[in-house]
């Protein structure tokens, strides 16, 4: 096509109007842009000028002479319209991307891209360059253009090819150099569409729940970017995940035209997709996500060349994939391992204190809360509590315990035989492990990982200690190891309490038997001394009326030689019976036993106190049941136990009281009483009624003889003869119960 000069002009002239600058304004531009305008005719490669309006649109205002020959196209007629106006919708919209990203970098950008103008397709290397006005806002594009000649440019198969090696390189270093998986995707996606020349291209990553995120994008679709959306393909089924993670890609030139279901056909036009190409992202031989390539206007025949790029960049982005969840895994790792070393150094020290308080402490009840405590607070435990068996190993007992929310279960027993899934094995010594739903009604379903562990020693088995948390994670082998360490520190504990405890008490029975053994010997040392003060006292008194003249008072001495005779009887009695209390405490000499009939010998002995009872005005009763067994006892010992208890009855009955000795057969043990009214013992006296030495009170209008060991030395040859003796005392009436078991009575 033919320009002359009055035409140039006139183009020129256009630059004036508001398509371009007025006149003042053009003075005004820097001298790169008059550069520019004054080469609009003279260079031989196309030129074009595109405003960019207010609103972000492009709109064409002319073409330079070589521009118009090469297109076809009068200047005049493309003013005004826009790439769309002029172009296919593809070439348009690839067209609008390049002066999208030159006004967004706001300089020169260079390109090459394949237009078709008539039904000609032609290879263009065009540069942009962006003019700003005095607000230093972009207002104008100015584009040369030149043709890539056949002889001069790379034929399109071996353009691919190049740029193929390119994609794939710049994937490999990013790999390589660790970055970041979202940054690797989302430029190969930008640069991978580019080369197909697609409409969009996506990285769609499978979710667990079996939907999936667009996690890349590059489009210049109008529909509007998908990036960040969960995408689910209401047809997307098991089957058509099986075929993808065999490795099976799909390729659709036409969705109308391939004979889809009509449920995919239409959502797939709902993202306004033509033609589809899918190929699927394989990890580890599980299908990780898809690469899509999509024409979104016109349907596209996808070549070979296409689907296995696609093949090569989706085994790339599965090596990133791979590298990046390695990555991750290392960094869990290494969180996971630096969490266990401050764990066990948590746990060191805890273990650490408790056995400091151990060493520093015996007391079992403030060592084993505080360690329960801290135990619960180190692991957030909802629940950390050490239980006791019983002696019989029966039954457990909670005796610690510490919660943060679950009610409390301090002091509950439980049966040993109602848990045979869980007992036997602690009884066992081995570590039980459950994961439990804890009952009751909760607006969220409550369930926790307990641990038992039991708490033992050389000497056997004690307790056992429980955590509980809330969560399903079982207890690891480390933590049970710690446990154990504290179980086995509880076990010193306790049996340190034990120890302890069993020392105090048998402290104070030596106390006790060191204080009884003292009074004894005062008591003892007093009761000797009386008799020899009295018989020192009487033969000094002998020997002060005995002269050598005679007998100064002979009437007195009769009465001292009965003094003397009394007092050595006594003191004798006295010496005696502690030789008898040593005997009986000491292992006894094999015993010689008799048989007797009850009935025919008990009243002998009975009818002995009716003298002194009578003197002092009571009454003596005896009642013997009949059919009584026959007794094969020692009766010397049985003797003097009947007797002493006659005695001490008659010595402490008033006068016009009565005195009953009964003996009876009830159930399977004979008990022979000695029961005396008008005496009540108060309680505090019958519990020492039975010591050595211990006399009722001294205001009693009798006036007492004996050792006071007699009631002593009665409970031991009872015991000694295989029965037992007890008092009553009520209603001013008291009793001496004496029973024989039948076994020991017919023995």
């Amino acid at each position: 096509m033919n320009i002359n000069q009055s035409e140039s002009t006139a183009k020129l002239t256009n630059l004036s109007t508001p398509y371009f600058l007025t006149g003042t304004e053009v003075d005004e531009k820097n001298s790169g842009e008059q550069f520019l305008l004054s080469m609009y005719d003279s260079v031989q490669a196309s030129i074009f000028v595109v405003d960019v309006l207010k609103d972000g649109d492009f709109e064409y205002v002319a073409l330079n002479p070589t521009h118009e020959r090469w297109l076809g196209m009068r200047s005049e007629d493309l003013r005004g319209k826009k790439p769309e106006d002029i172009l296919s919708p593809v070439d348009a919209a690839t067209v609008r991307q390049h002066y999208t990203e030159c006004v967004l970098f706001g300089k020169t950008i260079s390109y090459e891209q394949c237009l078709q103008f008539q039904g000609i397709k032609t290879w263009w290397s065009t540069t942009l360059t962006p003019l700003r006005d005095v607000n230093a806002r972009i207002y104008r594009l100015i584009g040369t253009s030149s043709k890539i000649s056949v002889g001069g440019y790379i034929g399109q198969s071996e353009r691919f090819q190049i740029e193929r090696e390119r994609l794939l390189e710049a994937i490999a270093r990013r790999i390589r150099q660790a970055q970041n998986l979202e940054t690797i995707v989302q430029k190969t996606v930008k640069e991978l569409r580019q080369i197909l020349e697609s409409d969009r291209l996506l990285i769609y990553q499978f979710q667990p729940d079996g939907s999936g995120i667009i996690i890349a994008e590059s489009t210049i679709a109008a529909s509007g970017p998908l990036l960040g959306k969960n995408i689910q393909d209401p047809c997307f089924n098991s089957q058509h995940r099986e075929r993808y993670r065999r490795g099976c890609i799909q390729v659709i030139e036409d969705i109308y035209a391939a004979g889809l279901h009509p449920c995919q056909r239409d959502f797939l036009a709902s993202l306004q997709v033509r033609a589809n190409l899918v190929v699927p992202i394989l990890l580890n031989e599980d299908l990780w996500g898809l690469l899509i390539a999509q024409h979104c206007l016109e349907p596209h025949q996808w070549e070979q060349k296409e689907t296995e790029l696609l093949k090569q960049i989706a085994a790339q982005i599965a090596i990133a994939a791979q590298q990046t969840q390695l990555q991750q895994q290392i960094q869990n790792l290494k969180a996971q391992l630096q969490s266990q070393l401050e764990h066990r150094r948590d746990y060191q020290a805890l273990l650490r204190r408790i056995t400091a308080q151990i060493r520093d402490n015996v007391d079992e009840a403030h060592i084993l809360p505080t360690v329960i405590q801290e135990l619960a607070d180190l692991w957030q435990l909802d629940r950390c509590q050490i239980e006791i068996y019983s002696p019989c190993h029966t039954s457990v007992t909670v005796a610690y315990e510490y919660t943060a929310s679950l009610p409390m279960c301090l002091g509950l027993t439980r049966q040993i035989a109602d848990f045979p899934e869980v007992y036997p094995q602690l009884l066992r010594k081995q570590v039980v492990q459950s994961v439990e739903i804890i009952p009751g009604w909760h607006p969220k379903l409550l369930i926790v990982s307990q641990m038992a562990c039991p708490i033992f020693d050389q000497q056997g088995i004690i307790g056992n200690l429980w955590l509980i948390r809330p969560e399903q994670e079982a207890f690891d082998e480390f933590e049970i190891a710690l446990v154990q360490q504290i179980a086995d520190e509880c076990a010193i504990a306790i049996r340190r309490a034990r120890l302890q405890e069993i020392t105090q008490v048998h402290v104070r029975e030596i106390e006790k038997i060191e204080h009884i053994k003292n009074e004894f010997l005062r008591t003892l040392s007093h009761e000797l001394r009386t008799p020899i003060t009295s018989i020192s006292l009487a033969a000094q008194t002998l020997e002060g009326v005995l002269t050598p003249e005679g007998v100064l008072d002979p009437e007195l001495v009769p009465q001292l030689l009965q003094i003397l005779h009394n007092e050595c009887s006594r003191g004798s009695k006295l010496i005696n019976d502690l030789l008898t209390l040593t005997y009986l405490e000491a292992t006894p000499d094999p015993q010689t036993l008799i048989t007797i009939d009850l009935q025919t010998w008990l009243p002998p002995i009975v009818e002995s106190f009716r003298e002194l009872t009578a003197c002092q005005r009571q009454q003596l009763n005896l009642t013997i049941e009949t059919d009584l067994p026959p007794l094969q006892t020692d009766i010397i010992r049985l003797e003097r136990i009947f007797t002493e208890l006659l005695s001490h009855v008659c010595k402490h009955t008033p006068s016009g009281e009565s005195i009953t000795v009964s003996a009876n057969l009830v159930m399977d043990t004979v008990q022979i009483s000695f029961h005396n009214s008008g005496l009540e013992i108060p309680a505090q006296q019958m519990s020492r009624i039975f010591e050595p030495f211990y006399r009722l009170s001294k205001n009693d209008p009798w006036k007492y003889s004996g050792t006071g060991l007699e009631l002593s030395l009665v409970q031991k040859m009872v015991k000694h003869l295989g029965g037992k003796i007890h008092l009553e005392s009520s209603g001013s009436e008291t009793t001496f119960i004496v029973e024989f078991p039948l076994g020991a009575w017919q023995r």
